[in-house]
């Protein structure tokens, strides 16, 4: 018993020295998220109808993501796995569930301002707009590239990123040939972010360059010109974005398409109102040309309406054209105690392109939406929301999601996301 006990104290005290001895050269990081959301979808992403029938599930998110970092390099991968309740029997062999690496990339630094990065990973700017890591999806959003990147000590930096996408399977079998088919991503992509802080504000610029394959195996390249800025006027803060799309979709059309988004806020003020405008370009039914702006990289649920009726995995156009909105909105946030508070958000949806019924032309109103969101910390690992949205609709909105509303359009929510720190 002794000698157990003996053998037992030196194999942890080894094991406590190799650590200690480790961590002095080393930082390991691991860190778990597990994300159940439960969702009452009736009118959620397009109209009731007299056929349709509410929708109630939880889907839940669990990840494990493992960090490393020991003098210039940086190690990380994040496993996960997205599964819907009861998808999977209670006795299985086989898991129908999405099991993958959310992100799995490895990082150099040359020196305090350059490094690469190289790998699965997220590209999240400024406010996610156009670039954004889709974490409200459970999957989220991830990229296979080459990053470089640059910062100063003066508020300047720098991402300048490419990648070339092949559905090959694990071992290429191919000898010839890079068509890319069977998946919606591009084929190949290049990026820059620049971006500046100073006194006051901040400023963005961004250029991506989205390469689509063609069924005649040419490439459709596709350019995203954007600015962003965010200052501060005496009590107000403001922010702009400008984007304008140029270059040719994977069928040949000529794009010419543009977003602006202003807003202001006051932020100590009760509520922190922040009132805004965004405009993303429509193309007309029938029109040869594509004049509808996509933010296709984009967190789109953060911005147009919680219940996702626009630019998330849905369409909203007419002859299978996109039509563009122009969504003039009213975020709020109310504190009701240390750790939680409720978020009121209002939006009026309009669309920016001619929408008819057979030949009459119908009224540029699609609706109006309110979100609120009732959220609250319960300790730093565990967060709480709950929430419920409702869109009010008209004819217009009826044209341009193909579909005869009825009932009344809501969704309701709940999600826990329990976020531990392990070391």
């Amino acid at each position: 018993m002794y000698r157990k006990l003996n053998l037992l104290t030196t194999a942890a005290l080894f094991c406590a020295t190799t650590f200690c001895s480790l961590e002095s050269y080393a930082q390991f990081s691991l860190t778990g998220e597990l994300r159940p959301r439960a969702e009452f979808r009736n009118g959620f992403k397009t109209l009731n109808t007299a056929e349709s029938s509410p929708a109630l599930f939880v889907e839940q998110r669990t990840r494990l993501n493992f960090g490393y970092i020991k003098d210039k390099m940086s190690f990380k991968v994040s496993v996960q796995d997205i599964r819907m309740w009861g998808n999977t029997a209670q006795i299985y062999k086989a898991d129908p569930s999405l099991i993958n690496l959310f992100e799995a990339y490895g990082m150099y630094r040359f020196n305090k301002k350059w490094s690469f990065k190289i790998g699965r990973q997220t590209l999240a700017y400024d406010n996610e707009r156009f670039l954004g890591g889709l974490d409200w999806a459970q999957q989220g959003r991830s990229h296979d590239l080459l990053k470089f990147s640059y910062a100063d000590s003066l508020g300047f930096s720098m991402d300048a990123g490419l990648a070339f996408n092949q559905n090959l399977g694990v071992e290429a079998s191919k000898l010839s040939s890079t068509f890319y088919s069977g998946t919606a991503n591009y084929k190949t992509m290049q990026y820059l972010w620049l971006h500046k802080d100073y006194k006051g504000g901040k400023i963005s610029f961004v250029f991506l360059n989205d390469g689509r394959q063609k069924v005649d195996s040419t490439t459709a390249y596709k350019q995203t010109l954007g600015l962003y800025a965010e200052q501060k006027a005496g009590k107000v803060a403001l922010h702009e974005e400008a984007y304008y799309q140029t270059g040719k979709t994977a069928a040949s059309a000529d794009v010419s398409a543009y977003l602006f988004a202003f807003s202001v806020t006051l932020p100590k003020a009760f509520a922190s109102p922040e009132l805004g405008i965004d405009y993303l370009s429509g193309t007309k039914a029938g029109s040869a040309k594509e004049g509808a702006f996509d933010p296709a990289f984009g967190t789109n649920h953060k911005f147009y309406g919680f219940m996702d009726y626009f630019y998330v995995g849905n369409a909203h156009g007419q002859g299978g054209k996109t039509a563009g909105l122009i969504d003039i909105n009213l975020n709020t946030k109310f504190k009701t105690g240390a750790k939680s508070m409720i978020l009121l958000n209002l939006h009026q949806f309009n669309a920016p392109v001619a929408v008819y019924s057979g030949s009459t032309k119908l009224s540029s109103i699609l609706g109006q939406e309110a979100d609120i969101i009732y959220n609250l910390n319960i300790n730093p690992a565990i967060n709480f929301k709950v929430g419920y949205s409702q869109m009010l609709s008209t004819n217009t909105m009826e044209a341009i999601k193909g579909t005869i509303r009825k009932g009344v359009n809501q969704w309701a929510w709940s999600m826990i996301t329990f976020s531990p720190t392990f070391l």
